[in-house]
């Protein structure tokens, strides 16, 4: 695998759907001059992380988020590995999808979550993705021109199988865009990612939503606010806590 840069945005994410798409484009004119080839935005990055707004803030494939992630991929040169947003099929069902644009703004991938996060801890968290999401049935992975990358999102990482079919069908590096709570991130999110890069003997990149200035994720949990890198002999590459 060739050489090249990438970039993970931890953004803050406001109830205008419309207001973090622009975002996106203040974050990534900020990261412009460092010519970077792959740029990864987190989990739900576009609307709070409750399940009961999924299905409001959702969008059929080609709507104006999809439209707008295009233009920043193609004006920006840039690989964009989109984080996910709601999706929204021909029959209502919504997914959580992580949509993957070319240098040209040509949709190359997507990615549907397919291990949905469904959670109960006796005194700690309870959440269900499941009440208004649908899961994905496959792993994604991509040609790039330097080589092809697999895509997961958040709760994904817990299967090593998942990442294997991946591995199996050539992904050289998996991306995550993800959005732990601080329940069960500490206990098991880096354990989970440089396993899974150890396992592999591939390079791992994640990226959080920002724990600051942003909606309360998970009905009103803070979120588990990091970035991290790691490489195949489960080195932490780049590790960064906000």
């Amino acid at each position: 695998m060739n050489k090249f840069r990438a970039a993970a945005i931890q953004m803050p994410t406001v109830e205008d759907k419309m207001e973090n798409i622009k975002a996106v484009r203040h974050y990534l004119e900020q990261i412009k001059a460092q010519k970077v080839d792959f740029v990864v935005l987190p989990e739900m990055f576009c609307c709070p992380y409750q399940t009961e707004k999924f299905p409001e803030y959702a969008e059929e494939e080609g709507g104006s988020v999809w439209k707008a992630l295009s233009a920043y991929a193609k004006e920006y040169n840039i690989y964009l590995v989109a984080g996910s947003v709601p999706e929204k099929d021909d029959e209502g069902r919504v997914y959580n999808t992580c949509y993957i644009f070319d240098r040209q703004g040509v949709q190359i991938g997507k990615h549907r979550k397919t291990h949905l996060f469904d959670i109960d801890v006796k005194g700690g968290q309870s959440f269900k993705e499941s009440d208004t999401l649908t899961a994905g049935n496959s792993g994604t992975v991509f040609e790039t021109e330097f080589g092809r990358m697999g895509v997961m999102i958040c709760f994904d990482i817990r299967f090593p199988e998942f990442a294997r079919m991946m591995v199996n069908d050539g992904a050289k590096m998996i991306f995550v865009p993800a959005a732990f709570n601080m329940t069960t991130g500490p206990a098991h999110w880096e354990l989970s990612f440089r396993a899974r890069a150890l396992d592999n003997q591939i390079y791992m990149l994640d990226v959080h939503r920002h724990a600051i200035r942003r909606l309360p994720t998970f009905h009103g949990d803070i979120p588990y606010s990091q970035i991290h890198g790691a490489e195949s002999w489960t080195c932490l590459m780049k590790k960064r806590v906000f």
